[in-house]
């Protein structure tokens, strides 16, 4: 019989994030993270105090796979490419982001990348000030917009099928605009598919805005 794989802190946080990404946050109990790694369920408690230690740990793990900005260089390429990086990074673990945005959260990984951002955005002559505005409306759109994408019932293979559906609930004489738009994505001339790219370089376009005054 080949030895067993020794039980570490980081097999245990490893092994949470596939379960979450697999079943969901709602299926992370100790009981079956227990399961997952092949122990009894005290036998965690060697490695994660509770399961708020477990969530500190595993959100950690997830914010040390987006990119950090760089000091020094084009603040505003740095600043898109994290974005971006952020918006694939909780795409690809579907329950992190309300995890994320729900907890004081101070491992290694966030310490390392929020110091990072900040010293991009003051390296590049934003106040303290500015540069703690800037951020959090940064993440609040990273945050929103992935929310969105996860939860929306609709594909954008469905959007022009979709708007042909209800254009007759919204005729041209009560709802002339939405009409409008709508009888655009039927067609395809328009997508209709939001777009997290827009957004973000109107907030930097924003964020240089500041620098010039």
């Amino acid at each position: 019989m080949p030895p067993r794989t020794p039980l570490t802190r980081e097999r245990v946080l490893r092994a949470a994030i596939e379960l979450a990404d697999q079943q969901g946050l709602a299926a992370l109990s100790m009981r079956n993270l227990a399961k997952a790694v092949g122990v009894e369920a005290m036998s965690l408690y060697n490695h994660v105090a509770n399961k708020d230690d477990l969530f500190d740990g595993i959100i950690d793990l997830v914010v040390a796979e987006i990119y950090v900005p760089r000091a020094g260089g084009d603040w505003r390429t740095e600043l898109r490419h994290r974005a971006i990086s952020a918006h694939e990074v909780l795409l690809n673990h579907r329950w992190a982001t309300g995890l994320l945005g729900s907890r004081v959260n101070v491992g290694p990984a966030m310490l390392r990348y929020v110091d990072a951002t900040l010293g991009c955005l003051i390296t590049a002559g934003f106040t303290y000030e500015q540069a703690d505005r800037a951020w959090n409306a940064l993440d609040s759109h990273i945050y929103g917009f992935t929310v969105q994408a996860i939860n929306f019932p609709l594909e954008p293979a469905e959007y022009a099928s979709a708007a042909a559906r209800f254009l007759p609930l919204i005729p041209t004489e009560t709802h002339p605009h939405m009409h409008a738009l709508a009888a655009l994505v039927s067609t395809g001339a328009h997508s209709g598919a939001a777009d997290f790219t827009f957004g973000l370089d109107l907030l930097l376009d924003g964020f240089a805005g500041l620098l010039s005054r």
